[in-house]
């Protein structure tokens, strides 16, 4: 696909999006929900649903735990659009070709993301259940979604990503967990991205936690890149939602995921919802 393609479905998208809503109700902040993490939109105070499949340009998800659905509202007093739904490279969905969802979320006025994913526990010290704020990640495999001639209706050729998740809001997020009731206390760490749809082999786990990374993923990075480049402010959360391979003496499976992530989907969308009241 090229960038020229690219931008026109991103703008065919936005325009259609935009042209659906009040305009009041254009939002500037956007949630990206990981697995089974649906849960979150039933706190919002819903203006419009859009399906993923109606909207022209966008893509369609095939993953049968995500909704895809957009919804348009009010949560934790500030005006959100959350994506139910998320799209993965295993899809067979290009790495440009994944820049288009928060490119769109940019071209209709989302300054801040946020992003959730269920992730396997790299770091010993986690379980089953925890919340990281993800302060880093590692991508050591695959292209850039930033592939190609730049698009600069978007942002630079070449740009920082040294504080890519904004430590202001990973603040936030700490200050937010505490003040629960009951209050949750958050891992913070590095994320690694692999690209599935096979879990990791034990050798590929004992590799990444000696290259430094805490909680592993098939998601995110592509969507997080994205915003950087469009320089937007930046909040990822990953849900342990199993213990990466070889750690346990026990099998993995897209089953075990989903029950985890259905079980703490309360805690997560307490917690999303508390930081959009301090923002």
């Amino acid at each position: 696909m090229s960038a020229t393609e690219n931008v026109k479905r991103c703008q065919q998208a936005a325009l259609w999006i935009k042209a659906q809503l009040p305009t009041e109700w254009i939002p500037t902040i956007g949630i990206i929900l990981g697995s089974a993490m649906g849960s979150v939109a039933e706190r919002m105070d819903i203006c419009k649903t859009l399906d993923y499949r109606d909207i022209p340009g966008f893509l369609v998800t095939t993953n049968v735990s995500h909704a895809g659905k957009m919804y348009f509202g009010v949560l934790g007093g500030k005006i959100t659009c959350i994506m139910s739904g998320r799209f993965h490279h295993y899809e067979g969905y290009s790495y440009e070709e994944l820049s288009i969802p928060v490119r769109v979320l940019s071209l209709i006025g989302v300054k801040t993301l946020i992003v959730t994913n269920a992730a396997g526990g790299v770091n010993e010290s986690y379980r089953v259940g925890d919340i990281m704020v993800i302060s880093d990640h590692i991508k050591l495999m695959g292209d850039s979604p930033m592939l190609g001639p730049n698009a600069e209706l978007f942002g630079s050729r070449f740009f920082d990503v040294s504080k890519l998740y904004t430590p202001a809001l990973r603040t936030l997020a700490h200050h937010a967990a505490a003040s629960l009731n009951p209050a949750v206390t958050l891992k913070e760490g590095v994320y690694f991205f692999m690209g599935g749809p096979q879990f990791e082999t034990p050798a590929e786990i004992r590799a990444i936690r000696l290259l430094g990374g805490d909680a592993v993923g098939m998601s995110t990075v592509t969507e997080t890149l994205t915003a950087a480049h469009a320089s937007m402010d930046v909040l990822g959360f990953s849900l342990i939602t199993n213990m990466a391979a070889g750690m346990l003496d026990q099998p993995l499976s897209d089953e075990e995921v989903g029950v985890a992530a259905r079980a703490a989907s309360g805690t997560m969308s307490a917690l999303i919802e508390k930081v959009l009241q301090n923002l």
